[in-house]
């Protein structure tokens, strides 16, 4: 469980968070749900929540208090503008004002806003190969993002600390079936799907610890990297052929290496979406991931490509954050997303409560950052930046 008595500093303009009460009972009803229902829920199900999904987009986010503003959920532009040109003026003599006035008028702008869908299916890989910096964190809560504008998501989480099924609030025991299934077994994806509790139209893949074995496993199969592209395109053939609704979107969450489990989400995506945090350290192991994916591009996907790069756990008090920032966006001026993702208390402390921080606390700087993040995503161009991984890999 969090620590509840973290040092505000990092995050000083957040509501307060659910107190500590209502832990065990989120706990104990998500417990009594029979994880067998979960895992084996029907294709109509699915589908049904999926269609009321984006119906309800602005129904589904939850209101963001935090400042007494209120949001104008699925509002136009000029509604938005106009509530945002209500909000007093604050000089930058009162900094914390300044910062929470802010954060007000993104939260007008953002909140309740629906999203268009994309023409077809887009499958994106969140890899690094270096740990801790913010792959699960940034694929639960862009999926959730998205979902909760109206988009039908998937997440498939090949990492077997299994922290992305955690988030969701998804079973992930050793007897719920998982990835692991898939990719061994040969198991169809939907049979392996769960909702989302908190999030209509989020589906998740969860991973289980029998994901730790798939890497030996793997390697005396037949076809070893493209498993998990096989069990997608067959999953949304299925989707098609049934007359069922497609996701618009599907994730997959890797962990910190650069192994088969990995190898598979690179086959099956067609775009990469890397967290970069603002640290020196991230950008040593940069390099070789940019060319680990241009292998991969040769190779094995030729349509690979590095679509978006994301700054994470920004510190703006530090100089080093922002030369790391500046570094990136030089060398990589159209892949990288205007947004960045500020260290926050709140981001850190949602999993622990089983949900991501666009439900925990809407208004923290960190979900509003993260739902810029996906607005910014689902709107550029998916191949705008496809020329421009190659030539940055030979750095």
């Amino acid at each position: 469980m969090a620590d509840r008595s973290d040092d505000p500093g990092d995050d000083p303009d957040v509501p307060a968070a659910p107190e500590d009460a209502d832990v065990p009972a989120r706990a104990s009803s998500r417990a009594s749900s029979p994880a067998s229902s979960r895992a084996s829920s029907p294709a109509s199900s699915r589908d049904s929540s999926w269609a009321s999904s984006r119906a309800s987009a602005s129904a589904s986010v939850p209101a963001a208090s935090g400042g007494g503003v209120a949001v104008v959920a699925g509002g136009d532009d000029a509604q938005r503008a106009e509530v945002a040109g209500s909000l007093p003026e604050v000089d930058d003599s009162t900094p914390l004002a300044r910062e929470v006035a802010d954060d007000a008028r993104r939260r007008i702008a953002l909140a309740g806003r629906p999203l268009a869908p994309p023409p077809r299916t887009r499958v994106l890989t969140v890899a690094n190969q270096k740990g801790g910096v913010g792959k699960t964190t940034t694929t639960v809560n862009l999926a959730a993002a998205l979902a909760q504008a109206g988009l039908r998501v998937v997440v498939l989480d090949s990492d077997p600390q299994g922290n992305a099924s955690t988030a969701l609030g998804v079973e992930h025991h050793a007897e719920v079936p998982g990835l692991y299934d898939v990719l061994v077994e040969e198991v169809p994806l939907e049979e392996v799907l769960q909702p989302c509790p908190d999030v209509p139209g989020l589906l998740c893949a969860p991973a289980t610890i029998d994901l730790a074995g798939a890497e030996i496993e793997l390697v005396s199969m037949v076809a070893r990297e493209t498993r998990l592209r096989v069990a997608v395109r067959g999953y949304l053939e299925r989707c098609e052929a049934r007359g069922e609704l497609r996701p618009d979107y599907v994730f997959v969450d890797c962990p910190p290496s650069l192994g088969l489990l990995t190898l598979n989400a690179f086959v099956c995506a067609e775009e990469v979406l890397i967290p970069i945090q603002c640290e020196y350290y991230a950008l040593e192991g940069l390099s070789q991931l940019l060319k680990n994916i241009d292998m991969i591009t040769r190779h094995l996907n030729p349509g690979l490509h590095v679509s978006s790069i994301l700054l994470t756990m920004y510190d703006a008090r530090t100089r080093l954050a922002a030369q790391v920032a500046e570094e990136v966006r030089e060398h990589f001026p159209r892949s990288v997303l205007r947004t960045t993702v500020p260290r926050s208390v709140r981001v850190s402390e949602a999993p622990s409560y089983g949900q991501t921080v666009m439900t925990y606390d809407p208004g923290s700087s960190g979900a509003l950052s993260y739902l810029a993040a996906a607005q910014e995503l689902a709107e550029r161009p998916t191949s705008a930046t496809a020329a421009e991984s190659t030539p940055a890999s030979g750095r």
